[in-house]
């Protein structure tokens, strides 16, 4: 098996969806919002996709300025594919793109904080939000 890692290529609204059908992740909730969604990833600066062959396997979507910091918002791995590696060199490649002088941000779901952990994030607990309308 070969994975080729891609940068900023914005996948086909069906590929984003069959991703996240099998990965287990809906990053706008599973609302159902296909149109938020597009522009999600078409709006987003920094894009990493993992491909077999011609299939979606992996994503990680950020907000970045490329200078002092960068928001990782998601990511996602097809679950026949984790434990692969997949998602920490997602989360590498997001890193190495953004540049040395930029701190890595993210806001984890609860079941995957020991994922962070495990590939050598540092967890901080003073984050705030102001909800979205809708």
């Amino acid at each position: 098996m070969e994975i080729k890692y891609k940068r900023d290529v914005v996948p086909h609204i069906t590929d984003l969806l069959d991703l996240f059908d099998h990965s287990n992740y809906h990053p706008n909730g599973n609302d159902g919002d296909e149109e938020r969604l597009i522009n999600m990833f078409r709006n987003a600066n920094l894009l990493v996709t993992a491909w077999e062959e011609q299939r979606l396997i992996g994503i990680s979507r950020s907000l970045c300025d490329f200078s002092y910091c960068c928001y990782l918002s998601d990511l996602a791995v097809r679950g026949d594919y984790k434990s692969m590696g997949i998602g920490k060199e997602l989360v590498r490649l997001t890193k190495e793109y953004a540049g040395a002088e930029c701190k890595l941000i993210l806001h984890s779901s609860a079941d995957a904080v020991g994922f962070y952990k495990a590939i050598g994030m540092e967890q901080i607990s003073d984050a705030f939000i102001i909800k979205r309308a809708k």
